[in-house]
């Protein structure tokens, strides 16, 4: 609790990283809403799987960022001289942004489904589960992979390599059964498949349960590596 209290207090006195977390995935919406609105059913169409797609990568970019700080600037080597084991460092960051999260699930979904004219297409409460799952998502891995680098600069770095394959591979820009038979069965392993998959419309209640699920398992893995990988500070 004392670590996610510190970093929500941290977050409280940014408020440009407040207004990443919490504006830029709305905004961005709101931008291709608008861009669309000459053409009807567009936005109806590409609007409910940018809700898997922006929370991931804005939740990556900022948890990356901001735990690889933690190590340079020493914060993390003082707080493992306390009986502070690495896996509570890492769910007290998760717990954290978890919050961050929630929060930014529900203004995007409640803009989107409001303001920027989308309507629900089967379970309501779905889009808004999976805008959270994927905030998790980016979270978990952001926590992961920030072991690997070691200036903020490599940190943003990793957001190409990690996010922009899975853009290409998710079924955001190709439907899955148009990719290659090799790039389909790498698509079918990625998270952010699952995410887009998790709010498209016309499948069984099983299917969705099912992407939710590998969500899930996926958020789990990468807390465990980003605990295993956790360095006490970069040199």
């Amino acid at each position: 609790m004392l670590t996610v209290r510190r970093i929500l207090q941290q977050l409280r006195h940014d408020p440009r990283t407040v207004g990443l977390l919490l504006v830029v995935p709305s905004a961005l919406v709101g931008l291709l809403a608008w861009s669309l609105v000459n053409r009807p059913g567009d936005f109806a169409t590409l609007g409910p799987r940018l809700l898997g797609v922006f929370p991931l990568t804005v939740m990556f970019l900022v948890t990356s960022v901001t735990t690889l700080r933690e190590r340079t600037n020493g914060t993390l080597e003082r707080l493992l001289t306390m009986p502070l084991a690495k896996a509570e460092f890492i769910l007290g960051y998760a717990g954290a942004f978890a919050l961050v999260a929630i929060a930014q699930s529900i203004l995007v979904s409640a803009l989107s489904y409001t303001w920027f004219g989308l309507a629900h297409q089967g379970i309501p409460w779905r889009e808004s589960g999976v805008a959270l799952c994927a905030g998790l998502l980016g979270t978990a891995f952001g926590l992961a992979l920030s072991a690997l680098a070691t200036t903020e600069f490599q940190a943003v770095q990793f957001m190409p390599a990690f996010i922009l394959p899975q853009l290409l591979l998710c079924g955001l820009m190709v439907p899955l059964g148009q990719l290659p038979a090799t790039l389909r069965y790498v698509a079918d392993v990625l998270p952010m498949t699952a995410a887009v998959h998790a709010i498209t419309s016309s499948q069984t209640d099983l299917y969705y349960f099912e992407q939710f699920a590998i969500m899930i398992v996926y958020i789990v893995a990468a807390l465990v590596v980003g605990s295993a990988t956790l360095r006490r500070r970069t040199k």
